[in-house]
């Protein structure tokens, strides 16, 4: 494991969703910032006391998403995560729904210790034409010195299809070789839905050790035993909330059952 912040294997970090931000459609003015604040410390207390490795922010209730952030939505996420940070005793990371490079501008300026976005590829999604450019966020990282902030590339979209004709394990060795991928993430084809097992063992066998390899979505309570024979670890939002629905908060006992599962595992 290239990390010095999180175990060897069967790594579990979890999403703190923050609820809409200023600006976007589904914001609550009468609750305002505090209740973004008050609802995500919330949660990640209960996630921590379910045991879970790390915690990632993110801005997954701000829909319909945007490719490119806005200053004030910038400014909101770096406030929230700075308030809520401050209940954490694990490791944080951050991802604004999707742009690469204000996730890392979030993630330099609240110390986070990761970054998770699309970072390389071109895709067709419901946000149109999906096209990152990789060089700036990691650029931006070197001029913060921030040169310990780890990028996790989500290597193929939600809400998107891949132009791009090379098989995804191909595709994952080429972002680590050429964009410098910290981490791999093999994600499913929407918020929730799991990752096709076929592409994990693919990009795990592309990758062949270099950086981990995390499942991005749709782990849960009965596929995680096989996703971690194959991962370094995963990352699980839906599974965690009442009623497994991603909009809900989190439940605490969903997770220290997920928990007890994992911490079971050879």
């Amino acid at each position: 494991m290239v990390f010095d912040f999180l175990k060897e294997r069967n790594i579990v970090i979890s999403m703190a969703h923050i609820g809409a931000m200023p600006g976007s459609p589904l914001y609550d003015a009468d609750g305002g910032m505090d209740k973004l604040v008050n609802d995500v410390i919330s949660d990640i207390e209960k996630l921590q006391a379910g045991g879970v490795d790390a915690i990632m922010f993110g801005n997954e209730n701000d829909r319909p998403y945007l490719l490119e952030a806005t200053p004030e939505s910038i400014a909101a996420m770096t406030a929230i995560v700075t308030a809520a940070k401050q209940v954490l005793t694990v490791p944080f990371g951050v991802n604004y729904l999707w742009d690469p490079t204000a996730s890392v501008a979030i993630g330099a300026a609240t110390g986070a210790s990761f970054v998770r976005e699309i970072f390389t590829g071109v895709f067709a999604s419901d946000m149109g034409i999906w096209a990152p450019n990789c060089a700036r966020p990691s650029r931006m990282r070197r001029n913060l010195d921030r040169g310990d902030l780890k990028l996790f590339f989500n290597i193929n979209a939600e809400f998107a299809h891949s132009l791009d004709r090379r098989e995804i394990g191909l595709r994952a060795k080429s972002a680590v070789f050429s964009s410098l991928a910290d981490a791999i993430l093999v994600s499913g084809p929407i918020t929730g839905q799991p990752t096709d097992a076929a592409d994990l063992r693919s990009v795990a066998e592309a990758v062949d050790g270099a950086v981990p390899v995390f499942a991005n979505t749709g782990v849960n309570i009965d596929n995680v035993g096989d996703i971690m024979s194959v991962a370094s670890g995963c990352i699980v939002g839906t599974h965690f909330k009442f009623d497994g629905d991603t909009w809900n908060q989190v439940d605490g006992d969903r997770v220290k059952r997920f928990m007890d599962v994992v911490n079971g595992l050879g």
